[in-house]
């Protein structure tokens, strides 16, 4: 009996010493967590929040970065942005498309439409390189959902109820806010930055945002709808980026919840039917 309380204490450490984050090892600080309305199995995308996140990519990352799997009409649909159709419209024929062949058999360019996907700041990843010292700016479609961080033991499992997936929104937001200057001894090489929450420290992205750089729409009063800082530009940013992500995801919270409920009902019928089958078996009556 103590040998196996031994072998289980000593399970029981190595779990946790395994299940500790591994960038932990490397010196990487952990984001922070941040408050979304997404979040939880009941949370909903905030509308007016994912419009003032659009206005910040568009102005401020769409010149690096594309975000090739979203088309325009996306931006109307429920449980996005919900921007007008007239606004979508309009938005795409500020694009140029490369389009054709024409009759000619010649490519050209004509105005966006709302079918359209959002074109690319580069022609190619080569042209994208050399635009930015040799670093390639990634893809943001799915950047919210690709770039997570290890939560360790027992939060894991925890998770896995509480449906916490908003790791990639909280690295997100910190690192677009965890620019500092570097600690003494720490050496930059030239050409890069240091942020706290980038893995090894050293990232090729200069500061991408400031307070006061975006200008934000204005309420009845003439105030900005949120805070025009580079705190609220990360975090406004970082929820277009998860719903353009999972642009589907209030729908699929509704589905998970429905089958759900059909399956508690469902499993309630099968044991009430099993006690009404097994009631007319002599010795069963009472089981």
């Amino acid at each position: 009996m103590i040998n196996s309380l031994r072998l289980g204490a000593a399970a029981l450490a190595a779990a946790l010493v395994l299940s500790a984050p591994v960038k932990a090892a490397e010196g990487t600080v952990q984001p922070p967590r941040q408050s979304w309305t997404f979040a939880g199995p009941f949370g909903s995308f905030d509308s007016t929040q994912l419009q003032r996140g659009f206005k910040v990519y568009r102005e401020v990352c769409s010149a690096c970065h594309s975000i090739q799997l979203l088309a325009f009409r996306n931006l109307a649909e429920k449980g996005g942005p919900e921007f007008s159709e007239a606004q979508v419209k309009a938005l795409a024929a500020e694009y140029k498309v490369k389009d054709g062949p024409n009759d000619s058999g010649d490519m050209f360019e004509r105005p966006g439409r709302p079918a359209d996907r959002f074109p690319p700041p580069f022609a190619n990843k080569q042209a994208a390189q050399a635009a930015n010292g040799g670093a390639y700016p990634p893809d943001f479609s799915v950047i919210a959902k690709a770039r997570t961080y290890e939560r360790g033991f027992p939060w894991f499992v925890i998770d896995i109820f509480t449906q916490f997936q908003e790791q990639g929104v909280d690295y997100i937001t910190a690192l677009l806010t965890g620019y500092e200057q570097p600690p003494a001894g720490f050496q930059v090489p030239e050409g890069k930055y240091y942020n706290e929450y980038f893995p090894g420290h050293v990232i090729s992205m200069p500061q991408p945002i400031s307070d006061g750089q975006v200008e934000y729409p204005k309420d009845a009063d003439g105030r900005p709808q949120a805070p025009e800082t580079a705190v609220q530009y990360a975090k406004d940013v970082s929820a277009f980026l998860m719903w353009a992500a999972e642009p589907h995801l209030e729908a699929r919270k509704e589905l998970g919840f429905k089958t759900l409920v059909f399956l508690l009902l469902f499993a309630g019928l099968l044991y009430f039917t099993k006690k009404r089958i097994w009631s007319r078996v002599e010795g069963h009556a009472h089981a």
